[in-house]
């Protein structure tokens, strides 16, 4: 049978247009003198769009000058674009989650359909290049980032086999829930660190310094048998060989679990939570929080000067804006 092209859905999501800015943001709190010199206590919280169903995996993408984030239920990666518009740069997606910049300058992506880790140049369907641990298939990868040599790091919860609007509902092949460090250069695919359920992760400005998140006290939100009590991020030390080595307790969130995070060039980690956006100098000092109206999944910078934070929270894709 053949589809009118006039009954299929057109990719235009909004159209271009100034973003609104949140009603009744009360301001960041600044706990920290230097927060304050980079972030105004009165900085506006702005809505860029509204409507996914579990927004994730924010990343900027310079080379198109874009912000592509994912709607993990709907599964679409959809594109905001400077001046407003935002529109869907790939449909069907295989419930895509986190993205990241490959050192090539294609896009990573974590599947959780497909439970793999694929490339693509932001159109088209993704191609897998990671899909099995040791015969095995993943669990379900959940997110991204790109170390400075170019290997691409992920986490591989089970979130994605326990949540049918997320993934599918089967059994793990895997008896560990790992962080993983895949060489595209030379195929290689190495265990890193075991959690009980990793989620977000990101690299110190040099490189030395991974932070994890484990968040398996999310797990009791999803029906079933299963509990976990952790929300927390750890850090480790990164060898020259990639090794990690040190592992230790960064932080925790008082409400709700560090889902994603990111961390800028002054290596301050803005990590997501139930209640918004808190930032932590990397001694673990407490700087500041930026509250938002519904539940923050992951955070990136971007923008003109890359001095834009955009946050994914559930229906919402926020930003607010540095002074520098």
């Amino acid at each position: 049978m053949t589809v009118d092209p006039a009954l299929l859905p057109g990719r235009l999501l909004r159209r271009a247009g100034p973003p609104k800015p949140i009603a009744g943001f009360q301001g960041v709190q600044i706990d920290d003198p230097r927060l304050a010199d980079i972030l105004s206590p009165d900085a506006k919280l702005l809505c860029l769009h509204e409507g996914t169903l579990h927004g994730e995996g924010p990343v900027w993408e310079p080379a198109r000058n874009r912000l592509l984030w994912s709607d993990v239920p709907n599964r679409r990666l959809l594109a905001w674009y400077p001046d407003g518009e935002v529109s869907v740069a790939i449909d069907g997606t295989y419930f895509m989650n986190g993205n990241a910049l490959g050192a090539d300058g294609h896009l990573v992506h974590c599947e959780h359909g497909r439970r793999c880790i694929s490339r693509s140049d932001g159109d088209g369907v993704p191609d897998p290049i990671v899909t099995h641990f040791e015969g095995k298939r993943l669990n379900s990868p959940n997110d991204v980032t790109v170390a400075g040599d170019g290997t691409i790091w992920f986490t591989d919860p089970t979130f994605g086999l326990l949540m049918p609007n997320q993934g599918s509902l089967v059994e793990p092949e895997l008896d560990h829930r790992s962080v993983f460090r895949f060489n595209p250069r030379d195929g290689e695919l190495r265990r890193m660190a075991d959690f009980e359920q990793p989620n977000g992760l990101a690299f110190s400005p040099d490189g030395r310094i991974l932070y994890v998140s484990d968040t398996s006290l999310s797990l009791d939100e999803i029906p079933g048998d299963q509990t976990g009590t952790l929300h927390q991020i750890e850090a480790f030390d990164v060898n020259e060989d990639g090794s990690l080595t040190n592992r230790r307790f960064f932080c925790h969130t008082d409400h709700g679990y560090p889902d994603g995070f990111t961390v800028d060039p002054r290596g301050w980690v803005w990590t997501t939570a139930a209640d918004g956006i808190h930032v932590l100098a990397p001694d673990r000092t407490p700087l500041g929080y930026i509250p938002t109206p519904t539940i923050c999944s992951n955070c990136t910078f971007g923008g003109e000067g890359m001095n834009r934070l955009f946050i994914a929270a559930t229906s919402l894709l926020l930003a607010i804006d540095l002074a520098g």
